[in-house]
């Protein structure tokens, strides 16, 4: 019967031409506005890392003073470096990383190639099985490179080529801030987004393209960026701001933790770790610790832009008038053919029949629709990656947005049916047969 229905609806489509142009474009233009929004807020609020973002947390402690204090607020988005190498040295979970952000120079002997500068992360050994981080050459450093302050350094797969052609670079020297590093991995291709360990920087950006150990970036004092937030004199400090001994936060935390006990043990040290640090006089705020996993850190950070979410209730909004607009449509043409519906029914159709005839065709209209919302979705795509912003190159539709873009496109048309074939079924036979 579907097929006997399909064909009915194609017949319709050629008695009604320019009427099924104007629905098709209608759900067209809905979809295609719906699904450009949708897939710009799919791509920012997505897992990047759903493999073990529910075993990968973020600590946060509060260790400022009582100056500005306000009773509830939120913890500091960052940690110490007091803090991050105690917690680092108690190793309380199965790994555990502290990481910041940075700059480098690069000083390739490469004829025709001039010194340039490359974001940097400095980091210790964990952060690459932690963060899944996939590599094309070799691997990352050992525990002990970050404990002897080694020259060793991961690099990435755009730098590698840039440098050495793309050939296996392990174990050949590249310099960094003038200094000699010794190359011990190169990462394959790795974005993601968003670039959940580090919210201080950008988002949406390309990650780093050099990896230094922590350790070795303070002995040469290579230059960081990120936010920093101090409130006490680091004057005593020989390294200043970020000394061991600086009252500022600046340094990213992260600790895997595989099961659910873990997780409650680890809670429990922060609190311990806290109420320690208070009765040394270093914490001078009131207990105030929280353990977010990825996802909630993510939550917690806002990673979506207001404006985004603002585009997709718009959106969503233009998609219920284009409904709106398809429903008085279809309902104009259902209507239309009322004689033939009382035939139908005369002949022995069932009301149940002619409500599905009308759904078949609304959703045939829908299916033609998706097609041509999705050529409009990915015309909206393109107008989005030419924008400025760091997430626009991101912008593109992957296979479970292109499907969403037809599932989309039916189910909406199918709901604007629902009205016409419901009226169009309620049409009385004899009343039609005596005005033939």
């Amino acid at each position: 019967m579907f097929g006997y229905y399909a064909n009915l609806a194609l017949r319709s489509f050629r008695r009604n031409r320019v009427l099924t142009a104007l629905m098709v474009l209608a759900i067209a233009l809905g979809i295609g506005a719906s699904m450009t929004t949708l897939t710009v807020f799919h791509v920012l609020s997505g897992d990047p890392i759903p493999q073990k973002s529910d075993k990968l947390f973020y600590p946060q402690l509060d260790p400022r003073s009582m100056n500005d204090y306000t009773p509830g607020e939120d913890p500091e988005e960052q940690v110490t470096r007091f803090d991050a190498e105690t917690m680092l040295r108690e190793k309380r979970g199965d790994r555990q990383t502290m990481t910041t952000g940075g700059s480098a120079s690069i000083e390739p002997e490469v004829e025709g190639l001039d010194p340039f500068l490359v974001d940097a992360r400095y980091a210790t050994s964990d952060f690459f099985p932690m963060f899944d981080l996939p590599f094309l050459h070799g691997s990352g450093w050992p525990a002990n490179a970050d404990d002897n302050r080694e020259r060793v350094a991961v690099i990435a797969k755009s730098l590698n080529d840039k440098v050495f052609g793309g050939a296996n670079s392990v174990g050949k020297t590249l310099r960094i801030d003038k200094e000699a590093f010794r190359i011990v991995g190169v990462i394959s291709d790795w974005r993601p987004t968003p670039k959940f360990y580090d919210m201080n920087s950008d988002r949406y950006g390309e990650p780093e393209q050099v990896f230094v150990p922590f350790s070795t970036s303070r002995d040469l004092k290579m230059g960081r960026n990120g936010s920093m937030n101090c409130w006490g004199e680091s004057g005593s400090d020989p390294e200043g701001s970020t000394g061991v001994s600086a009252p500022c936060v600046w340094i990213q935390y992260w600790v895997e933790l595989g099961t659910p006990e873990k997780v409650a043990d680890y809670r429990q040290y922060l609190a311990n770790y806290s109420a320690q640090q208070r009765a040394a006089g270093r914490f001078e705020r009131p207990d105030n610790v929280r353990l977010s996993s990825v996802m909630e850190w993510l939550d917690f950070n806002r990673v979506v832009p207001g404006d985004v979410r603002l585009q997709v209730w718009l959106a969503l909004g233009f998609l219920l008038v284009c409904l709106v607009n398809t429903v008085g449509l279809l309902l104009a043409k259902f209507l239309r053919r009322s004689s033939e519906i009382g035939v139908r029914r005369a002949l022995g159709a069932s009301r149940s029949a002619i409500f599905t005839q009308c759904l078949v065709e609304a959703g045939a209209i829908g299916l033609a629709g998706g097609v041509l919302g999705l050529g409009l979705a990915q015309l909206g795509l393109w107008a989005v990656r030419q924008q400025p912003a760091s997430y626009a190159e991101l912008a593109r539709l992957d296979p479970l947005m292109l499907l969403a873009t037809f599932v989309l496109a039916v189910v909406a048309s199918l709901l604007a049916g629902i009205l016409p074939a419901w009226r169009a079924m309620q049409v009385t036979p004899a009343i039609q047969l005596k005005t033939q």
